[in-house]
């Protein structure tokens, strides 16, 4: 601004010249910037590692654009060692992987002029066996392959390191027949595993491995990848549909096996409901039957409810035995309630020993008898989506559903009903004697 003013020849009036404190401001300004910056904390949330971005160890600020002055992450010192300095020496090497003793040059220290070259290490070498013309007389001899043909395959393996892909390129077509990859392979592994017995048997090694190839076996193979790769866009999609089909499929199956399982222990319990029944004959109103109460309570229990089993040391209240089980599940809890409000029974019993037993056994009764209406309902579903799907596939044809099937039989057969009537019958008598439990 000064020079500007020299050239205008303006006067520049005192106290206007520009200098640090009018651009930075007072030194005690700046300090009083540096504590409130020293002062600051990491903020709470924030990952270390973010925060040593914004700060480094020294608290300093972070400037706005790259600089070279070292105080963050750069450091311009050298560190030199008091050490002479390895001299470098443009030299000759030889590759022990050629066999046609090229010399090439590359740069290396003077300390290291006699070592070998350091990639020798990797020249790496496959031992092809060899056989003489009496063990091939007695032992190798093929009708399939000839000695000649035998001999050069060998000698490929040797030039090629067992690259079969490169020994079935570079085979001799003018001498021999076409041979493919499996075909050198089989040829190859049955020579080695003979010579290996051999050479076993008579001890002058240790026991080697014995090589087996399937050639079909690799044939098979490589026909059905060419398969599977030349497949359209269709025969794809088509295959992940019949896929995505499959697994819906083995869903519904274990879907429906869940079901046959659950409807077989729903009969099965009503079964020895009923024959208990029968055994003590008709139940008294005042006085139930323990044992058979006792056996369709176990049975109940052992399928869906298990009340807690109070054995503690403790003083606790008689009351915790009728809690409900948490397994069971609100659905079911509900239909019970819903139940016993459908024979004015209170949800709350008194609980003495006596209305305990009997509550929870009632209520066993009464899951059961859930059970048996879902498993019943699920049984017309699918007997109605049977009869439209029937009558989807052949139109003009109605399926008749036998009587013994319907819904108002309440069960697959006769025998369902009875054992329907049998619960109803036993689940009235449970409720009036909790009315008269109640009441007394």
């Amino acid at each position: 601004m000064s020079d500007i003013k020299d050239i205008l020849e303006i006067e520049r009036h005192q106290g206007q010249e520009i200098n640090k404190e009018s651009t930075v401001g007072p030194e005690r300004k700046c300090r009083k910037i540096l504590r409130s910056v020293k002062s600051l904390k990491k903020p709470e949330g924030m990952a270390r590692e973010v925060y040593a971005l914004l700060y480094n160890d020294k608290q300093n600020i972070p400037s706005l654009f790259p600089s070279d002055t070292g105080r963050c992450y750069k450091n311009n010192k050298a560190n030199l060692g008091m050490k002479k300095v390895r001299a470098w020496k443009w030299m000759p090497f030889k590759n022990p992987a050629r066999t046609d003793n090229a010399i090439f040059h590359h740069w290396q220290r003077e300390c290291d002029e006699d070592k070998q070259y350091p990639f020798a290490q990797f020249n790496k070498k496959v031992q092809i066996p060899s056989y003489s013309d009496s063990e091939y007389a007695c032992y190798l001899a093929n009708d399939s392959w000839s000695r000649a043909e035998t001999d050069h395959l060998f000698d490929l393996c040797n030039r090629f390191d067992l690259r079969f892909g490169v020994m079935a390129d570079r085979w001799d077509l003018t001498k021999f027949n076409k041979r493919s990859i499996e075909d050198l392979k089989e040829r190859y592994y049955e020579i080695c595993s003979i010579l290996a017995k051999i050479k076993t048997a008579e001890g002058l090694t240790a026991e080697m491995k014995n090589y087996v190839f399937d050639a079909d076996h690799e044939r098979k193979r490589k026909k059905q990848l060419a398969k599977l790769y030349n497949r359209t866009i269709e025969q794809v999609e088509e295959e992940q549909m019949l896929l995505s089909e499959l697994r819906k499929i083995e869903t519904r199956k274990k879907e429906r096996d869940k079901k046959t399982l659950d409807l077989h222990k729903l009969i099965n319990a009503a079964d020895c409901q009923m024959v208990e029944i029968k055994r003590s004959g008709r139940i008294p109103k005042n006085k139930l039957a323990p044992s058979s109460r006792t056996r369709v309570g176990s049975v109940s229990s052992e399928m869906c409810i298990k009340f807690p089993d109070l054995k503690g040391s403790g003083v606790y209240l008689r009351s915790l035995r009728m809690k409900l089980p948490a397994n069971i599940g609100q659905k079911k809890i509900k239909a019970i309630e819903q139940l016993l409000f459908e024979m004015n029974i209170d949800c709350n019993q008194m609980p003495t020993e006596e209305i305990c037993q009997q509550f929870n056994e009632l209520r066993c009764d009464l899951l059961l008898l859930h059970e048996l209406r879902t498993a019943l309902a699920t049984c017309h579903f699918e007997l109605q989506s049977l009869r439209h799907q029937y009558e989807a596939n052949h139109p003009g044809k109605t399926l008749v559903i036998p009587s013994t099937l319907l819904a108002n039989v309440s069960g697959p057969d006769v025998m369902m009903k009875e054992q329907f009537e049998t619960g109803k019958i036993e689940i009235a008598q449970f409720s009036e004697s909790f009315n008269d439990m109640t009441l007394l």
